[in-house]
């Protein structure tokens, strides 16, 4: 895992539930590539395709809520996003990103102060992302999920333990 991340955004805004993120007649694929064919379908036909002009994604509250379908972590992975960050995230989405290995960034103060199309970047040692020259300070990943996410995910990481 890159531990400093730059990208163009994509911003949402609250309360994108894990429906919008991949709908459930979707839940039949696991593969990152089919469910990104359908990520984002109830936005609109292409929606999703728009979204791979994109590299990280801002939300307002409650990112993810909704089911705890793993498949909407993987969808937006299928997108070739490298990040999320928002106000906040649904519990569930918050550690089935981490569990996935997709970093995934609670920094409630960037909202406001970006627009799609932005450029940032996001500093995942130091728990800062760089907006211009503003910065703003997140906290940092405890030493387990940092792992979690330098092996890519919680099924890469078990793999590792056991060989």
């Amino acid at each position: 895992m890159e531990q400093e991340l730059k990208g163009k955004l994509y911003k949402f805004g609250d309360n994108i539930n894990s429906d919008i993120i991949i709908a459930g007649r979707y839940l039949i694929y696991i593969e990152p590539d089919k469910l990104a064919e359908h990520a984002f379908e109830m936005l609109g036909n292409g929606f999703g395709s728009r979204l791979r002009n994109f590299q990280i994604l801002v939300a307002g509250r409650n990112f993810g809520c909704g089911s705890a379908r793993e498949q909407a972590v993987t969808a937006i992975q299928g997108l070739g996003i490298k990040a999320v960050v928002a106000c906040s995230f649904a519990r569930t989405f918050y550690r089935n990103a981490i569990n996935s290995g997709l970093p995934i960034v609670e920094c409630p103060e960037l909202y406001n102060d970006v627009r799609e199309a932005d450029e940032i970047a996001i500093d995942l040692g130091a728990g800062e992302i760089r907006h211009g020259n503003s910065k703003y300070v997140f906290p940092k990943f405890p030493d387990s999920m940092k792992r979690l996410l330098e092996y890519g995910g919680l099924a890469e990481y078990l793999k590792a333990q056991v060989q």
